[in-house]
């Protein structure tokens, strides 16, 4: 079972207001604000970034992909949408998908970074 994720960015203050804005549709919100990194969760934090002001841009081809879970349909599409407003790229827009075990429907978004996250609801 997997407790927590942390990311690197670059600009930390750029990456804490935009995952404010993109996480806020999955119910997650910052917990814990230190000067080189941010926890972002429900009631603890299950998602860090950590500043690395060093950092070059994530390739798209390469780095990690995070995924995140949603409520409902409704929390993917506002999750996709804030991050499009907040500066995020379209990775994969809401949608239907097939995967080995099971259909879910997710979108797909890379951070100022190139950070790939998804949030994605499956059926009960």
């Amino acid at each position: 079972m997997i407790d927590h994720v942390s990311i690197a960015v670059s600009d930390l203050r750029r990456s804490a207001d935009f995952y404010r804005r993109v996480l806020a549709p999955l119910g997650m919100a910052a917990l814990v604000e230190a000067p080189n990194r941010v926890g972002f969760g429900k009631r603890y934090p299950e998602f860090w970034i950590n500043e690395r002001a060093d950092m070059q841009p994530v390739e798209p081809d390469t780095g990690c992909h995070v995924c995140l879970r949603a409520r409902d349909r409704e929390a993917v599409q506002r999750f996709f949408q804030a991050a499009l407003e907040a500066g995020g790229t379209d990775d994969g827009p809401p949608g239907n998908r097939t995967a080995t075990m099971t259909d879910y429907y997710a979108a797909f978004i890379r951070d100022p970074d190139g950070n790939r996250l998804e949030a994605a609801t499956f059926p009960r």
